[in-house]
């Protein structure tokens, strides 16, 4: 595998330096443990939610396009990034923590749109079928689903490898190709960096709590208006058949398919996503 230009490294660096300085950063204490936001823009506040093994970062193509709208608010879940691990490993701990960080920063009864992302869907799905002034509800590639997944190449245990920086990057490269992003040129700098770092800092193991299913039933329990979308080959679900499965769990359901495009949709097709949600969340 090529190893990355040095300019390619340098760029990475400045991307990700420019994101943060030009969103907020907010520290927020909730049931025993620290939260930290981002947040960029103004407006009717968007709540968008990381995958597993992920971070704010899966979200760094979409928070500037989607800020020029609303004030867009972006954590590390419990137990990511730079975001205390939770009491324990369940998703009633996760959520309990998060939520409660939420209410502090925006106020319980603030009207709010959720995004989630994989996990991070199934997460904002519990939110929204619990919180008042949840008006639409946004998932990508969301988990929780319980159906088949497509069959993928094996994923390789770059635990093994850290302390061997080109190891670990080839490690991290087949990785994204096996799960996350369909094209071998998505597979860039940026995406690499984000990819690793997020796993370096995973405490929180959402793996069993993903394929453990109850999508459905949450969405029948949310009041507002749920919008889903996957890549077409995303590989955690076959989306021609998942799709109207769940349209037929909510009233108010679309669904879109994205070409070309893998689990790690918002990345790899960030201008079409972008246009998506700026028009579903409207």
């Amino acid at each position: 595998m090529p190893v990355p230009a040095q300019n390619d490294e340098q760029a990475t660096d400045e991307q990700l330096a420019a994101l943060r300085r030009l969103t907020q950063r907010h520290v927020v204490h909730s049931h025993g443990g620290r939260v930290v936001w981002r947040m960029l823009g103004a407006g009717r506040p968007l709540v968008m939610l990381h995958g597993g093994h992920g971070s704010w970062l899966h979200w760094a193509r979409n928070i500037e396009a989607l800020a020029e709208q609303r004030s867009v608010w972006v954590p590390d879940m419990p137990g990511y990034g730079e975001s205390d691990a939770p009491a324990d490993a369940t998703l009633a701990s996760l959520l309990q923590r998060l939520g409660g960080s939420l209410d502090r920063l925006l106020g319980p009864q603030t009207p709010i749109d959720l995004a989630g992302f994989s996990f991070g869907g199934l997460v904002a799905a519990h939110l929204a079928a619990v919180r008042s002034g949840v008006d639409r509800l946004a998932l990508l590639g969301a988990a929780g689903h319980g159906g088949a997944r497509r069959p993928s190449a094996p994923l390789i245990a770059w635990r093994d490898v850290v302390g061997d920086a080109a190891a670990l990057r080839h490690v991290m490269r087949h990785n994204l190709l096996a799960h996350m992003l369909h094209e071998p040129d998505n597979v860039d700098a940026l995406a690499l960096r984000i990819h690793t770092d997020a796993c370096l800092h995973t405490r929180f193991r959402s793996k069993s709590i993903s394929r453990a299913g109850g999508l459905q039933a949450l969405l029948g329990r949310v009041r507002g208006t749920v919008r889903m979308a996957w890549g077409a080959h995303d590989l955690t679900a076959t989306p021609e058949v998942l799709a109207p499965e769940l349209a037929a769990c909510h009233p108010n359901v679309g669904c879109a398919i994205v070409p070309s495009a893998g689990h790690w949709v918002q990345y790899e097709s960030a201008p079409a996503v972008n246009a998506m949600l700026r028009d579903w969340l409207a």
